[in-house]
């Protein structure tokens, strides 16, 4: 066991460096192909664009693919709203359209 761990290791190191440098390397690309022509913007170096890809990463959260949070939320969600009864759910509804902004409540649209 610890000598396939002993190999495993490096492997995946190498691997998550050759990844991150193979990002930044698109970003960069693509950011000096597109963005300079278009916009008239400066190109950018490989640190930049990793810099550009870290940033991503921490206003929009996971690259690719649903978070597990948020699918875990939206599963738990689905399940109380499985067991309320339809009066609960309706009530549910009408407050969330309240507070989300979805329009007047549907006691204020009736009048």
């Amino acid at each position: 066991m610890r000598k396939k761990w002993f190999f495993i290791a490096p492997a995946a190191i190498v691997a998550i460096l050759l990844f991150i440098a193979i990002g930044g390397v698109v970003v960069m690309q693509l950011w000096n192909w597109l963005l300079p022509p278009l916009f008239g913007w400066r190109l950018i170096t490989f640190w930049q664009a990793l810099g550009i890809l870290v940033l991503c990463r921490i206003l929009f959260g996971r690259i690719g693919g649903r978070g597990f949070h948020r699918s875990r939320f939206r599963n738990r969600m689905a399940q109380r709203f499985e067991h309320m009864t339809p009066e609960e759910r309706e009530k549910f509804r009408q407050g969330m359209r309240g507070r989300c902004g979805f329009g007047p409540p549907a006691s204020e649209s009736k009048e």
